[in-house]
């Protein structure tokens, strides 16, 4: 009986996961820039051969398979956590303070992409710079600086006494609709 396992492992050796897969990824992305920008008007196959140069060219020396390999995991640990999080924020908090706690659950998930990619960084030494985990913090804290600084000057946007565009701020999608 085949496993998944076995499968999976197969792919990996004839370079899926190293190769196949990474160079899809930049050429969805550059794709993706090319056509929402549209530098080369309505004419998709110039966009289409860059896309495909520019994912060839990317695999030429692995470093991008090598930053996936790394970072990938890592962060799927951090989705992991916030989807606990969100879990238990939609069980547990009101629906009227559910804005204060994405804010939170928003910081939360910017410092897991953060120490997802400090750490993939320092794991393959690029750049020849030590990520060390007091750079991390420096580099948190100063996030969640910004974060107060934005959240301050927005909170104070809206309290102008003019006529009209009033209302709610609360988003109205996901699980903070009222």
């Amino acid at each position: 009986m085949i496993t998944i396992a076995d499968i999976l492992n197969q792919w990996q050796s004839v370079g899926v996961f190293n190769y196949l897969l990474p160079m899809l990824l930049i050429f969805a992305l550059v794709f993706g820039i090319l056509t929402s920008i549209q530098i080369f008007g309505k004419n998709k196959m110039v966009s289409v051969v860059i896309s495909i140069a520019i994912a060839l060219m990317s695999l030429q020396w692995n470093y991008f398979g090598d930053f996936l390999s790394q970072f990938t995991p890592r962060l799927a640990i951090g989705l992991s956590v916030m989807l606990g999080l969100f879990i238990l924020v939609g069980l547990f908090v009101p629906d009227n303070e559910r804005r204060y706690w994405g804010w939170g659950l928003g910081a939360i998930g910017v410092a897991a992409f953060i120490i997802a990619l400090t750490k993939s960084f320092e794991y393959l030494s690029w750049g020849g710079m030590s990520y060390s985990e007091e750079y991390v913090g420096w580099v948190i804290g100063g996030i969640f600086f910004l974060g107060l600084i934005i959240a301050v000057g927005a909170s104070g946007s809206g309290s102008g006494g003019g006529s009209g565009g009033g209302g709610s701020t609360t988003p109205t999608y996901g699980p903070w609709r009222n």
